[in-house]
């Protein structure tokens, strides 16, 4: 075997090396994923993304993950002729918007992720919030600019999370697929912004971390630059100025929420990069912003 030949082997089995302290590190703990934007939508992402979650189970680590389907949710509802209203950056709700939300989150794209994984090899469980009361949920109210509380509808919050479903399937080699959709006291559906509900899944299994796949590199400071780690205290700061805003705001809270309940660390990654996972969980340098305490 040529020596150049032999050299491109040796550094494939160092490659998987860097890993080892991580993999032992993490064995037997929970990774909360937030899977969403173009790693969702992409078919090779899609693919990588399976195959990576995959691997995490494999080795030992127990991946959660929890779904959203805004667009689908958007683009289903243009075809019943009924046009999705905003305020605030929250999808106003009415009874037949949270039937069409559950049908898309829980009947279509969960199902989705499951088989797919399943098709790699994998043991995925498709779940939403009513499932063993998984993600108990109350109205959310939206607080206009002026103070004032404006009713979106059937929009939710979490109330608690019931992560014992959880842990049985985990504990079982199951990999479990989350649909952002809760149960409110009475029974109603509560549509619920998934964002925040991987956040307290995070915090409900004190989890290693919580990583969020997004269509931006990390989370950028004032002067644009990338922050490769970024404590809560600074992450708090970068909000009240305005710079932390608009969809990055949800995904910052739901890190921070994540962390004040216990979780390790929380990651915000780039999904449109190839196996995001895997470079932030097994390398040292990682590729997003990590936020910690």
């Amino acid at each position: 075997m040529p020596a150049s030949e032999m050299a491109g082997i040796i550094q494939k089995a160092e490659i998987l090396l860097e890993a080892l302290p991580y993999i032992r590190a993490f064995q037997g703990k929970s990774v909360v994923i937030k899977y969403g934007g173009a790693a969702m939508e992409q078919g090779p992402l899609k693919e990588h993304f399976a195959r990576d979650v995959l691997l995490l189970r494999l080795v030992g680590i127990r991946p959660v993950i929890v779904h959203g389907g805004g667009p689908q949710i958007g683009a289903l509802m243009k075809r019943l002729g009924k046009e999705p209203e905003f305020v605030g950056g929250m999808r106003v709700t009415d009874a037949e918007t949270v039937e069409i939300v559950e049908m898309v989150l829980v009947g279509k794209i969960n199902k989705e992720i499951v088989a797919l994984i399943n098709l790699h090899g994998g043991r995925a469980v498709g779940l939403s919030g009513k499932d063993g009361n998984l993600i108990r949920a109350r109205k959310r109210m939206h607080r206009g600019p002026d103070g004032t509380l404006v009713d979106i509808g059937l929009v939710g919050e979490v109330e608690a999370i019931e992560p014992e479903v959880l842990a049985l399937l985990e504990d079982n080699g199951l990999i479990p697929v989350l649909a952002p959709v809760g149960v409110g006291a009475g029974g109603e559906t509560y549509n619920i912004n998934a964002d925040l509900v991987a956040g307290e899944v995070a915090a409900a299994l004190r989890a290693e971390k919580l990583v969020h796949l997004t269509d931006v590199k990390g989370i950028a400071g004032e002067d644009g630059a990338l922050i490769s780690t970024l404590t809560r205290q600074e992450a708090e700061r970068l909000i009240e100025a305005g710079v932390i805003e608009g969809g990055m705001l949800p995904k910052v809270e739901s890190a921070l929420r994540a962390l004040r309940g216990g979780a390790a660390k929380a990651h915000i990654i780039d999904g449109r990069v190839p196996h995001a996972l895997l470079l932030e969980i097994f390398t040292r340098e990682g590729i997003g912003t990590e936020i910690v305490l």
